[in-house]
């Protein structure tokens, strides 16, 4: 029986990572802040084990750490339209929290590591579709994006230093109770409060539903090789084909009306203040448009060496919306604010 140490597991990916890597029979031990949280409390109740720490603190690190065969890093934090404080915070946490994680596994001696990181730190491949091989040529688009690429060129230093080391590189990932810009949307379209304005209606994503990623990683963990990098992605989708598929579920508007890319940033540009001040997430700003860029990915190499598979893009979303619609009837007696909020 393998034993894991894990980050990230009280979070979007990490719960039902956790739920995969015990599916194998597997020791699972997860760092948390807070054991008494409800989401640690749900991993207990998985099976898992959970000790107390911090990803910023190296010595809690080394001591969950201490008696595992394998360690898998998914702690990290996406925002957009951050303050600057926000910004330090998601600086400790993507980049400095993945320098001590790997530099406590390099320390013990792990004979296996995984590593998430993200598609994100390729940039924008315009109209093709790219695969592991492929260099950055475009610039940064986020805050988040530069945070993601710095923790990632150093996980291919500790790859050079000897840590027998396996990242993987999600793309954009969906699911119910996603919190990241798309799942606040998502919440707005089925709130019907989500006002009929797009940008850029060609832009394309490759999606991955959360419950796929989670699988990709385990496999990874199981069957990945030493030194190598694997995108874990779904099918691309330009934004008029995912909002159009949207309209399959009862919600907001219909039709679009299109905005040049210029004036939705001017019009973003003050909006992230305002849902601070709101207690929300700035999921709408300039930089959420700035973001917005072609990001066409292909896991040929995870699907070929890890066996692993995804849902259709059509599929993902609306797996996740009849969830979040089964969600929404749950949540009766909330106010709009907190029904546009991840569930606990």
């Amino acid at each position: 029986m393998a034993k894991v140490f894990l980050t990230g597991g009280t979070g979007f990916i990490g719960q039902p990572l956790t739920q995969g890597l015990l599916h194998l029979g597997w020791e699972v031990k997860v760092l948390v802040r807070n054991p008494d949280a409800l989401p640690a409390r749900r991993l207990v109740g998985m099976g898992a084990q959970c000790v107390q720490g911090d990803i910023l603190d190296p010595e809690s690190l080394r001591a969950g750490m201490a008696g595992a065969d394998l360690v898998v890093h998914n702690a990290g934090w996406y925002e957009l339209g951050l303050d600057s404080e926000g910004e330090k915070r998601m600086t400790d946490i993507n980049v400095r929290g993945t320098e001590n994680v790997l530099q406590a596994a390099l320390e013990l001696g792990m004979s296996r590591t995984v590593y998430v990181s993200s598609v994100v730190c390729w940039g924008g491949t315009g109209q093709e579709i790219w695969d592991e091989t492929r260099s950055r040529n475009t610039p940064v688009s986020s805050f988040y994006e530069a945070t993601k690429m710095e923790a990632h060129e150093q996980a291919l230093s500790f790859q050079r230093k000897g840590l027998p080391l396996i990242i993987v590189c999600p793309s954009q990932v969906i699911g119910p109770n996603d919190h990241s810009v798309f799942g606040y949307f998502l919440r707005m379209y089925l709130n019907r409060i989500m006002p009929p304005l797009i940008w850029s209606p060609r832009i394309a994503n490759s999606f991955v539903f959360v419950d796929d990623l989670a699988n990709g990683i385990v496999l990874a963990a199981q069957k990945g090789r030493l030194g190598e990098v694997y995108f874990l992605v779904g099918d691309h989708m330009e934004k008029r084909h995912y909002l159009k598929s949207w309209t399959q579920r009862p919600g907001g508007a219909q039709h679009w009306v299109v905005l040049p890319r210029w004036l939705a940033k001017i019009m973003f540009s003050s909006m992230a203040p305002l849902l601070r001040r709101l207690g929300l997430p700035a999921f709408i700003s300039a930089e959420t448009v700035a973001g917005d860029v072609n990001r066409r990915f292909s896991s040929a190499k995870a699907q070929r060496e890890l066996g692993w598979t995804y849902r259709s893009a059509n599929q993902m979303w609306m797996e996740t919306m009849d969830q979040e619609i089964a969600i929404l009837k749950q949540r009766k007696g909330q106010n709009l604010l907190q029904k546009l909020k991840p569930m606990e």
